[in-house]
């Protein structure tokens, strides 16, 4: 059971993934601090000085807290656009793929197609044919 395990993780693409969500947690925090830090206060001066992050309004006991939603959704831009960028360059440095070489069919394909040809023909040709059988 620990072989199986230890070939299971040695698999590249569970590596890649391992990879990649580690990274993508580390990402999403530089984006966080990013967007809290630097962003927020450059729209909060763009609008008056107005603490972006604080805006909420309330509906009875229901606060409803806008500017975490906006947070979140600039968060997110942030994130896909640089994964965009990630995933132009990336298919930029891979070699492309070079169109497939028509395939010339071998003798054997050849013949067995002109033997089906014929075979068809005379099928259809004896098919058409009008003469009653001999009784």
């Amino acid at each position: 059971m620990i072989k199986e395990f230890k070939e299971f993780i040695s698999r590249g693409n569970v590596l890649d993934l391992a990879v990649g969500v580690i990274i993508g947690g580390a990402f999403t925090s530089i984006v966080k601090a990013l967007v809290n830090y630097l962003i927020n206060p450059l729209i909060g001066l763009c609008v008056g000085g107005i603490d972006f992050s604080d805006w909420s309004f309330k509906v009875f006991d229901a606060t409803f807290k806008i500017g975490s939603f906006i947070n979140s959704v600039i968060n997110f831009l942030i994130i896909a656009f640089v994964v965009f960028l990630i995933v132009k360059f990336v298919n930029k440095l891979m070699p492309k793929k070079e169109e497939e070489e028509e395939v010339i069919p071998d003798n054997t394909e050849l013949y067995l197609k002109e033997i089906r040809d014929a075979l068809v023909n005379k099928s259809d040709s004896s098919t058409f044919n009008n003469e009653e059988p001999n009784k």
